[in-house]
């Protein structure tokens, strides 16, 4: 029943909103827009939180070394610099945490707007669920096969129209391929202003960027309608990105250059202290002292040995007994005499 009401009310304002503009496209972008809305503080609130911990990282890094071998002291102190400066280090993660329920919600919507009951008599096409029968859109729907407005049909899926014909497939191809220009773009904005993180190398920042542009590949096998929520959404982000642009870069001394110093500042100490703090690197040196091929030294940071540290070579010590009474001496090293012989005495004068 719980699960139920989470669908029954974003199909409720579907309908509403299907009431008012008689199209289905229109309805289904408009509701993307309601959903962006309502996430929007929360995305503002986010990206506050992840710039104000990119602020602290030349201190978290500080911290990493004053406390390298203590582990649970790190933690201690890093939860300190936290409430001190009123950070909360999973902020940037609610936003994430929040879209797949999301996507879940409004791909149940509308697969029950197009659920097709087999075997029913009187019903061979759709059975609209989660709206009343008394509405527009059930009545718009139910007993019919197609979802069409714009010459678009939402109830099918990409790569089902890509394969019935060429010619049908290409619109809603292009219908993908705009999608992910569309978060092409987005992620171009993020780029620009972003600075790389110390504990990141640039593959992994690249791939972190481009991500949403090969879920929009996905989207093929999924229902157009789905393509076309998203599509709106992306929209909806790109002038989300412009406005956090002008509301936390404006300045040298906005909170997004400060943050962008900052990093810079920690990339530096991470290249000072070993070479890079990328976690491929950082694997990369972990395995090599396993295998004790690592360079003489700090394994983890690859700083040389200090001078006059202790050497681990052993060497014999001197004079000491063998087993058959004699003592071994070490070699002479002047040209006079030969390790093992006497060397002849001086004739008087």
């Amino acid at each position: 029943m719980i699960a139920f009401g989470l669908f029954e009310g974003p199909a409720w304002l579907l309908a509403k909103f299907y009431d008012f503009t008689h199209n289905y496209i229109l309805a289904v972008s408009l509701i993307a827009f309601v959903v962006m809305l309502l996430t929007a503080p929360l995305q503002l609130k986010a990206t506050k939180g992840m710039l104000e911990m990119q602020r602290l990282q030349p201190e978290l890094r500080k911290l990493q070394q004053e406390h390298r071998g203590d582990r649970q002291k790190l933690n201690e102190e890093m939860m300190k610099l936290y409430q001190q400066h009123k950070v909360n280090p999973l902020a940037s993660c609610f936003p994430l945490l929040l879209q797949f329920p999301v996507f879940i919600i409004m791909f149940q919507v509308l697969h029950g707007l197009t659920e097709k009951l087999e075997g029913r008599e009187g019903f061979p096409g759709f059975t609209p669920e989660f709206i009343g029968s008394s509405t527009e859109l059930y009545q718009s729907l139910v007993g019919r096969t197609e979802m069409i407005d714009w010459g678009i049909d939402l109830a099918k899926t990409p790569l089902n129209a890509m394969s019935n014909s060429f010619g049908e497939g290409v619109l809603y191809g292009l219908l993908v391929i705009a999608l992910g220009a569309l978060y092409f773009v987005q992620q171009r904005m993020v780029a620009a202003r972003a600075t790389m993180s110390p504990t990141m190398s640039a593959t992994q920042q690249k791939i972190m960027q481009y991500l949403p542009v090969v879920f929009a590949v996905f989207l093929v096998f999924y229902l157009t309608g789905l393509v076309i929520y998203y599509m709106a959404q992306a929209v909806f982000r790109i002038g989300l990105q412009w406005y956090i642009t002008k509301r936390f870069y404006a300045g040298e001394q906005s909170l997004g250059r400060q943050a962008q110093a900052a990093g810079e500042r920690a990339r530096e100490m991470a290249k000072a202290d070993g070479g890079g703090g990328g976690l491929f690197a950082q694997a990369k040196r972990d395995l090599a002292a396993a295998k004790g091929d690592a360079p003489k030294g700090n394994a983890r940071t690859g700083r040389p040995a200090p001078a006059g540290a202790a050497s681990k070579r052993v060497t014999p010590p001197k004079n000491k007994p063998t087993p058959s009474g004699r003592v071994t001496r070490p070699p002479s090293t002047g040209r006079s005499a030969k390790p093992g012989r006497p060397t002849p005495p001086k004739k008087s004068s």
